[in-house]
């Protein structure tokens, strides 16, 4: 009896037979791309966004170089004051006029000593003292004239669409009618047309 044993034929090899690339599942297969070009959009999506916002950021610093600086205003309100108050001051009576007055009237207290008429002692002693008054209310109501004028006049030399605050127009113009009044005043008392010199009877 023969006792030896057919040797087994071996099973074919798998590995061999089998295929190199498993073919993926229709599923799998899909997923894949559409994840790549899911994370493509987000990246370019998020490039877009940052240069947008970094365009967006240099024209607001172009924009905010080009804007010409804002004046306050300070200047102009200050400016409408003063020429408001001198205007005042000149109607009124200044101390400064009143000074060259009183020294006016000194000097013609001197000159009087050597007039032969009364009508150069009169103006020695009053005449040029009323003529230096008026001349120096005459002057601080130009100043407060020509300070109003140059402030109602600054926007159009300034900054386009530029507009002073209305209580500033207002004080200018109080000042330009201050500053008109004075110097149509003071021009005449200046000249001797609204308040004559007396004559002393011959």
């Amino acid at each position: 009896m023969d006792t030896t044993k057919t040797p087994v034929p071996t099973a074919p090899d798998a590995d061999a037979d089998a295929p190199e690339d498993k073919a993926a599942t229709p599923g799998t297969a899909a997923a894949e791309p559409a994840a790549d070009l899911d994370a493509e959009q987000a990246r370019t999506a998020e490039d877009t966004a940052g240069a947008e916002e970094a365009d967006d950021a240099d024209e607001t610093d172009d924009d905010a170089e080009d804007l010409p600086e804002r004046s306050t205003g300070v200047g102009a309100a200050a400016s409408a004051v003063v020429a408001a108050g001198l205007g005042l001051v000149a109607l009124s009576g200044s101390w400064v006029s009143r000074v060259a007055a009183e020294r006016q009237t000194l000097i013609g207290q001197i000159e009087s000593v050597s007039a032969t008429t009364a009508k150069e002692k009169i103006a020695a002693l009053y005449g040029d003292a009323w003529h230096t008054t008026a001349l120096v209310n005459g002057v601080l109501s130009t100043l407060a004239l020509l300070l109003a004028t140059l402030v109602l006049a600054g926007p159009a030399f300034g900054t386009p669409g530029r507009v002073h605050p209305a209580w500033v127009r207002s004080v200018s113009w109080a000042a330009v009618a201050l500053g008109l009044l004075g110097v149509l005043l003071f021009g005449l008392m200046y000249f001797d047309l609204l308040f004559p010199l007396p004559t002393a009877a011959q």
